[in-house]
């Protein structure tokens, strides 16, 4: 079954200038990274996401490294060069990566370092603090990605950011959570500090209720835009590589949830314009 990159459009429309702050793009070109996941046997690359794109009403994008490459960046730097101004990127940054290197990719658009704590990352939260003081003089930011089960543990660590960070994929809670949660109360306080954003992404990765409706992340939503509509952003996490093709999610029809989680067009304003464009320093 051949994945599914056109079809009908969602029934919102975006406002101008949205932006997709998480994809991943993949080639043929570059192998897979240990201790990396296989790269997916259709290989999606950015051809493919601009039908996606075409079809949400998407004019921006963050592309974000995919685990599969671990740090070797080549094959998202090469979809930047090709977008232009159209796209940020957020790359993998060891300790240890060269200061030349950091320059060459922030001028092709690089304005994060991928933080993954969960299987197959390439670059832990051990290595968080030393990867932020190297890429803070640039005006990039962690994004970081966690079981949201474990947020109570990571907190005094995130505390020492003093800079931007994102926290991805509405927490990563893979265990049940409900906004009454300590876990989830942590992560309010996040956002009360005015450094700390969260996405809203991969809703189908961590629900326990499902789809379509996915009530539990629906709850979590709906309470981090009421608590902090500033902080919140929004991603398609295509290709959704964590699922099988056929199991994947419509992403008209995500996208249409997941508005109707927003409130009002204010809000889906902040949310897919405003906010990104501020933080991935689009013109």
């Amino acid at each position: 079954m051949p994945r599914q990159l056109e079809g009908c459009a969602p029934l919102v429309r975006l406002p101008a200038n949205s932006v997709d702050t998480h994809m991943h793009v993949y080639s043929p070109l570059y192998p897979q990274q240990t201790p990396g996941p296989l790269i997916p046997a259709d290989c999606p690359g950015l051809d493919d996401y601009r039908l996606v794109q075409r079809r949400l009403g998407l004019q921006q994008v963050v592309i974000v490294q995919a685990n599969a490459y671990g740090n070797d960046n080549r094959c998202m730097l090469d979809a930047l060069d090709i977008l232009g101004a159209q796209a940020r990127g957020v790359v993998v940054v060891t300790p240890d990566t060269p200061e030349s290197e950091l320059v060459s990719m922030h001028e092709l658009g690089a304005r994060g370092a991928r933080i993954m704590q969960l299987t197959g990352g390439a670059v832990g939260l051990e290595h968080l603090l030393a990867v932020n003081a190297r890429i803070r003089e640039f005006g990039w930011h962690c994004i970081v990605q966690f079981d949201g089960r474990e947020i109570l543990g990571h907190v005094p660590l995130l505390a020492q950011v003093d800079n931007p960070f994102v926290i991805d994929h509405i927490g990563k809670y893979l265990g049940p959570v409900t906004p009454e949660s300590a876990e989830f109360k942590a992560l309010l306080k996040l956002l009360d500090r005015g450094n700390c954003y969260v996405k809203i992404a991969g809703c189908y990765e961590s629900s326990h209720t499902g789809g379509p409706d996915y009530a539990d992340t629906a709850a979590l939503t709906r309470a981090l835009i009421a608590h902090a509509p500033e902080r919140v952003l929004w991603a398609s996490n295509w290709p959704h590589v964590s699922q099988t093709v056929e199991g994947a999610p419509d992403d008209a029809a995500l996208l249409d949830t997941v508005c109707g989680w927003m409130g009002d067009d204010e809000t889906l304003q902040r949310v897919f314009v405003q906010n990104p464009r501020e933080l991935y320093d689009f013109s």
